[in-house]
Formats: C-alpha cells, structure tokens, sequence
C-alpha cells in the first residue's frame, strides 16, 4: 500500500526512480558475412538460451537485450557455423573484423573483454609453455635428463602461480578475478590456496556467477583434500580376496580410479608404469581401484598395460562403493596417500606424478 500511495501521489518521483535497466547492444561489422546470414548471441554456460537473434544486413548486424550480470557470451554466425566469444556485461559493444578470422576481431566498448584480453595475452603463452614442457618430460627415458626437466618444469609452474596471484589481487573487483582462479584451479592441488584467492576477492565478486561457481568447487574440493587423513576401504582384489587401505600403511600409495572402458585412463597408465618402476622400490606403490562392470575386461586390461600392482573392485560401474567414499565423478582420477595415511597429493597425471614421488622420494 505505501508504493502504491508514492506512485499515485509522486508520480514524477516514481519515474524517476524506476528508469528502466539500460541493457546491451552489439553492433558487429564484419566482412565476408552472408547476406541475411543469421547472428545469435548466447550465455556460453548455457548455449540453448538465445538471448538476441538478428539478420546480417550489408555485412551489419545489431543485437540488443539484456543481461543478468557480467559473462561470457557468444556471437553465433550459423551460416558459416563459426563464433567468437565476449566478456561483457550491459555495455554497448562495437565488433569490427573479418569472418575469415573472428579472432582477431577488434572488440570496443566492454572493458570487462578488455581485461579478458589482458588475461589471455598473459596466461596463454605460460599456458602454452607449460603443456610443451610436460609432453617433453612424458616422452623422455633417461632419468638424469628427466631430473634437469622437471626441476625446470616446477620453476616454471610456480612462474605460473605467482602471476594468478598477482592478477587475481589485481582484479579482485572484476567477474575476472573469480574467473582467472576458475580455469587455473587445475594448477593448484592445494584447496587452502585456492580458498585464499578466493578470499581476495570483493565481496560483489564473490557473489557474481563466477565466484558461487568457484565457492562451491573449493567446498568439494575440501572434501579429500591434501593434509587430510583418506578415507578407509576395503575392496576385493582380482582373486576374491579382500584388500584393505590400512594394509599399506607406512608406504607412499597411489590410489587410482580408472576403467578398462575410460580412453583416458588406457592413455594414462604407462605415466602410472614408469612412475611405479622407478619409485617401487622406495617405498611406493599403487592400488588399481577400477570402475568396471566386466571382470574379464579388468583382467584383460590390467595384462594388456602391464600394471603389475594390486588391483581391487566389486564390478559396480560408476556405484563402485570407493569411488562414492570418495566423490569420484570422473576418471582418471587419484590420491597420493603417505606412510601416515594423510592426504599428499590428488589428480596427479603425467610429468607431475614423476615430480610429486621426486619431491618426496628423490630422483637419485
């Protein structure tokens, strides 16, 4: 009843005070288009939401809605099936380029893009060095060259670290601060890092879309995280007996989840071989835990890659009752557990399963 009495007796008031949201515009001049190609404009998280829809006139198009709050978008030109993305948010945005590489289509007008932009001239060339220098390590057989490339790699992965700290502080006010600890996340095993940078940010940004996101996979991830004690099993091996986690107390166990069905997992295992033939005999080993359904395809597998530690499963697909102990949503998957049942590591896959077992084993 109250706004009712303000809007009947104030009216100019209660237009000035309800002036409609301004939303976005995109204005896109781009060569090579076709003629009445149709140009959609979507939530890259939920692509089925087409939020503006227009024709391409003379190589012009212009869509307009409106948005929520800040996020990726994407341009959608379905008569050449290419796209490009945008960060933005209400903004009125220019896009000037050429079909032929929408890439390096110039944005104006969203300063949320501009940073975008900032964070891929940054990370995409640490990103891109990192990747080459683990291929490189995952495809050499002498152990001192090895030594040389991961103490190389490590340096350079804490490179990679420092600079997320550094942007991440610098645009903690920005949906790019959440956004840039998102993607790098897979970097940092650590959930209490995580968490830290987490608690940088302003508290707008904790409540955008990109900071609930990033909230809620700290939250998972503490579960099992590194410094905590895993989570005690028992599990038939391949011959019926039970197996159980204690049993490997005062060693250095890898338990990982994996499948004769998961391509991943088959591409995996010789990481998981080379790494269990150099440190077996200090003190480390590995405990198969696998989500088939098939005996004779575990079996089977297990021969055909030469992974000569001990295996456990009860054959029941994804409703394994380990993986549900331990959240197991995805293969390849594992935990790094040490001589006093603790947490050490967890997901470690190529190059940085030999760098873990280096650090706390040695290499000599």
């Amino acid at each position: 009843m109250k706004l009712l009495y303000i809007f009947l007796f104030f009216p100019l008031f209660a237009m000035a005070q309800t002036k409609p949201v301004q939303g976005f515009s995109v204005t896109g001049t781009i060569k090579g288009l076709a003629e009445n190609e149709v140009v959609t404009f979507t939530d890259v998280n939920n692509p089925d939401d087409t939020l503006a829809r227009t024709l391409v006139k003379k190589g012009v198009f212009v869509l307009k809605g409106t948005i929520k709050e800040p996020n990726m978008y994407n341009l959608n030109f379905h008569g050449s099936q290419k796209k490009m993305m945008l960060f933005m948010g209400n903004d009125i945005v220019t896009v000037t380029g050429d079909a032929t590489s929408l890439q390096a289509a110039v944005v104006k007008g969203s300063p949320l893009h501009n940073e975008f932009k900032e964070f891929q001239d940054l990370f995409n060339p640490l990103f891109q060095k990192l990747a080459e220098m683990n291929q490189t390590i995952g495809g050499q057989t002498d152990l001192k060259r090895d030594d040389t490339l991961m103490v190389a790699y490590t340096a350079h992965l804490e490179k990679v670290k420092h600079s997320v700290d550094s942007f991440v502080i610098a645009k903690k006010a920005s949906p790019i601060g959440p956004f840039t600890v998102l993607v790098t996340s897979e970097l940092e095993q650590d959930v209490v890092v995580l968490e830290r940078r987490f608690n940088t940010l302003d508290v707008s940004q904790k409540n955008g879309f990109f900071g609930k996101l990033l909230k809620t996979q700290i939250d998972e991830a503490k579960f099992g995280s590194i410094g905590s004690d895993a989570i005690p099993f028992a599990q038939n091996d391949t011959t019926g007996k039970p197996v159980f986690l204690a049993n490997f107390k005062g060693k250095y166990v890898l338990i990982d989840f994996w499948a004769s069905w998961c391509r991943p997992c088959r591409m995996e295992n010789p990481n998981v071989v080379e790494a269990y033939n150099k440190f077996k005999n200090k003190n480390f080993t590995v405990l198969g835990i696998s989500l088939d359904r098939s005996r004779e395809d575990w079996i089977k597998a297990i021969k055909d890659d030469r992974l000569t530690w001990t295996h456990v499963s009860d054959l029941k697909f994804w409703n394994n009752e380990v993986a549900q102990k331990y959240h197991v949503q995805s293969i390849p998957q594992n935990y790094l557990i040490g001589p006093d049942g603790k947490i050490v590591g967890k997901n470690l896959r190529g190059a940085e399963l030999q760098m873990k077992l280096c650090e706390l084993l040695g290499c000599n």
